[in-house]
């Protein structure tokens, strides 16, 4: 049995990169940790907000990865001196991905109050027409 992809359709020539994309964003979990926003901040200017408290700039890491925004948070571990008569609350790790448009760039990462905010920015490129001449073959 043969795997039909979005991009196997005639019609859809060099669209093999938008296939792995989508494919690649449908394999990315969408776990509920850690909550986000992401929110217009202006033309072509946009803000993606994360909850991350507990968590210090040091444990926090911003790659970019073929178009793919990947935040991860990994909390150092604790004293094992210490004894908890009750622990509510769990040093956890966390990977959140977010797939980039084409033109979009990363234009920096600020941490407020718990919450890390990734501000990007968007250049949309000119449009140009392309005259393709006919010869005779």
């Amino acid at each position: 049995m043969t795997k039909a992809t979005f991009a196997s359709h005639p019609y859809l020539l060099g669209f093999e990169q938008l296939d792995r994309l989508m494919e690649r964003t449908a394999k990315s979990g969408n776990e509920g940790y850690p909550p986000y926003n992401i929110e217009q901040r202006g033309e072509g200017q946009y803000r993606i907000t994360l909850a991350v408290a507990g968590f210090s700039e040091e444990e926090l890491a911003i790659t970019l990865e073929d178009a793919q925004l990947v935040i991860r948070g990994r909390q150092m571990e604790e004293d094992e001196t210490r004894v908890f008569l009750h622990r509510g609350i769990a040093a956890r790790q966390f990977q959140r991905s977010f797939v980039l448009a084409d033109g979009v760039e990363v234009a920096g990462a600020t941490m407020e109050n718990g919450l890390l905010h990734v501000d990007l920015k968007r250049h949309v490129p000119d449009s140009v027409v392309q005259t393709i001449k006919i010869e005779k073959g």
